[in-house]
């Protein structure tokens, strides 16, 4: 086990029921802020709180598992009462989207206290009810592989600051190892489910999900997991679940002398 777990504080929705100096984070409050950052996104969970979301796809939201199910029911939430809105800053957001699948790790509900195996799955993904187009958000990538200097950075909602994105440029994966990732980025209360991003050349990718926060015995810790796997496995979830297309049956119209096309038809002695 991770020596990180010996204390764990609690995940980090926030539910109705420092690190780093002020000048290393950046409220993201107009469009000029905002530019590429568009697909990150509040969610909000009827009237129980909220969590962070990454589109992954115009139509996919990626974020943690406990933002999904609710601790009453210890099933996912009606996904119709959860509303991704991209960008959100001062009351308005980009684009509002309804959920209408959600996907989480089928074992993930068995965890019943925080640990390093619960971590390792809390990972959800949302398919909205209509996507976000491209023109109005970009979606970010999965990162794999190595991190250049071990620098990340993270962009969330919070308590505090749950009306505009705030992004920390820069702070650091601590240990990566059993598929788990700690880090020292400054998360509070609302940044579950926010993206761990790590550099690729000039793009920014999701390396990891923000899971819970805890001690590493001299410093508070952030705890995400590996996404190699995990999330390919829950998009065949959500394609599988899928509602059906409904057939429809058309009657054809006898004698009505046209094919679709508008080529006529003719008798069989040619007049």
């Amino acid at each position: 086990m991770i020596r990180g777990f010996l204390y764990i504080l609690m995940c980090l929705s926030i539910l109705s029921t420092a690190s780093h100096a002020q000048s290393n984070k950046r409220k993201l409050t107009d469009r000029e802020d905002l530019y590429g950052w568009e697909a990150i996104g509040r969610l909000d969970i009827g009237d129980q709180g909220f969590c962070t979301g990454t589109l992954i796809a115009q139509d996919l939201v990626l974020t943690a598992a406990h933002c999904a199910i609710d601790e009453k029911t210890g099933k996912t939430y009606v996904p119709s009462a959860v509303t991704f809105r991209a960008g959100l800053s001062n009351g308005k957001a980009l684009a509002e989207r309804k959920v209408a699948q959600i996907a989480v790790h089928p074992d993930y509900t068995r965890h019943a206290e925080l640990s390093a195996e619960a971590v390792r799955i809390d990972v959800a993904l949302m398919r909205l009810e209509q996507p976000i187009p491209y023109s109005v958000a970009d979606p970010f990538a999965l990162h794999s592989g190595r991190v250049a200097g071990n620098e990340v950075s993270i962009a969330s909602y919070g308590r505090g600051r749950a009306e505009a994105i705030t992004r920390e440029r820069s702070c650091r994966i601590l240990q990566r190892r059993q598929g788990l990732i700690t880090f020292n980025c400054d998360i509070t209360f609302g940044s579950s489910g926010s993206a761990l991003l790590a550099r690729n050349g000039p793009r920014w990718q999701i390396l990891s999900v923000v899971s819970a926060v805890g001690t590493d015995g001299r410093q508070k810790v952030g705890f995400g997991m590996e996404l190699t796997g995990i999330v390919a496995d829950l998009k065949a979830d959500l394609r599988r679940d899928a509602p059906k297309p409904k057939a429809t049956i058309r009657r054809l119209q006898v004698g009505s002398g046209k094919s679709s096309s508008g080529a006529k038809f003719i008798s069989s002695g040619g007049s």
